[in-house]
């Protein structure tokens, strides 16, 4: 089959997907669709904006749709008109199984794990979170369940000692790009030769899952270790961002992203959460085995910046600390 009779439906949203997008697109496959979702109000003049996947499609004249209901009648005879080999997934919702079963070559996605581990809606935070030093992708055909389709597909890389989750979310949009244009080369030419996902289970190997987080899923425990901190601060950062709350002794609380740290272990005689800092260059805050040395936050309705700026303009008063 030539590159231009496979009839490729694209679905996806954010900015992570655009690489894969226009990797197919410039690789000279037949893109008959683009499904993207609906425009939403945001920002404080609530105006509608266009998901990165939707302006790109308009950018480069492709057939696009912006479904509310994914099993809509109107939407299910329109994608149907577009007689699709083969539909392609990158960071989109779940699809009910009329959408996901109706090409013949199926529908295949792009996951930000090495799958079966890191199943789930955050794969990225949440490798970085539990301190893990390799990840991956994997392309994969979707069936019932999350995430548990056959392996296509996967491709390994290390993480970087202190990247964080911006950091290696940029840096996977390129390779998962190629990924997916190397998937459906495969699929063109019939060397799809797949892999069930248990058969990669041993019976001591313990699933780790990436479920969604949550704005109280982001509070720093102050408890565990400085290795243990580091690595949940950096997971969340730049968004959606590891925080606390600023105590001062005159009962104010402030609201503070922390968006990166260093580690210095040592021997503490001060309580989890106690701020040390000179007023001027540095903000430490006492963990249960070292320190947690903050180098850029954020108070809530200011901007980001780095720790001597933040002193610059704001005093932490004596006996002030982190809960």
């Amino acid at each position: 089959m030539n590159k231009e009779d496979v009839r490729i439906v694209f679905m996806g949203t954010p900015e992570f997907a655009v690489p894969s997008l226009e990797a197919l697109h410039k690789s000279g496959y037949n893109i008959v669709g683009v499904i993207t979702s609906p425009d939403r109000a945001s920002g404080r003049g609530r105006k509608l904006r266009y998901s990165p996947v939707k302006e790109y499609a308009l950018r480069n004249d492709l057939y696009l749709m912006q479904p509310e209901k994914l099993r809509n009648e109107n939407f299910i005879k329109e994608l149907n008109a577009l007689n699709v080999n083969l539909q392609v997934v990158v960071a989109f919702r779940m699809l009910p199984k009329q959408v996901w079963d109706m090409p013949k070559s199926g529908t295949f996605n792009l996951h930000a794990s090495l799958l079966p581990q890191y199943r789930g809606a955050a794969p990225i935070n949440h490798v970085i979170i539990n301190g893990e030093k390799v990840t991956g992708l994997t392309t994969f055909f979707l069936d019932e369940n999350i995430d548990t389709g056959r392996i296509i597909s996967q491709v390994k890389l290390e993480i970087g000692k202190d990247e964080n989750f911006g950091q290696l979310h940029d840096h996977m949009k390129g390779i998962g790009a190629k990924l997916v244009v190397d998937t459906v080369e495969k699929i063109r030419l019939g060397k799809d030769i797949t892999v069930v996902q248990e058969d990669l289970l041993g019976s001591k190997i313990e699933l780790k899952p990436a479920p969604k987080i949550f704005k109280a899923d982001c509070a720093i425990d102050w408890s565990m270790s400085v290795a243990e901190i580091h690595n949940f601060i950096r997971g969340l950062s730049p968004y959606p961002g590891a925080f606390s709350f600023l105590h001062t002794n005159t009962d104010e609380k402030y609201i503070v992203k922390v968006l990166n740290s260093t580690i210095e272990p040592c021997q503490n005689n001060g309580d989890p959460g106690q701020i040390i800092t000179d007023q001027k260059k540095y903000l430490k805050v006492v963990s249960i085995n070292g320190l947690i040395n903050i180098t850029e936050l954020q108070m809530e309705g200011k901007r980001r910046m780095a720790t001597d700026e933040f002193l610059r303009g704001f005093k932490v008063p004596p006996f002030s600390f982190f809960k």
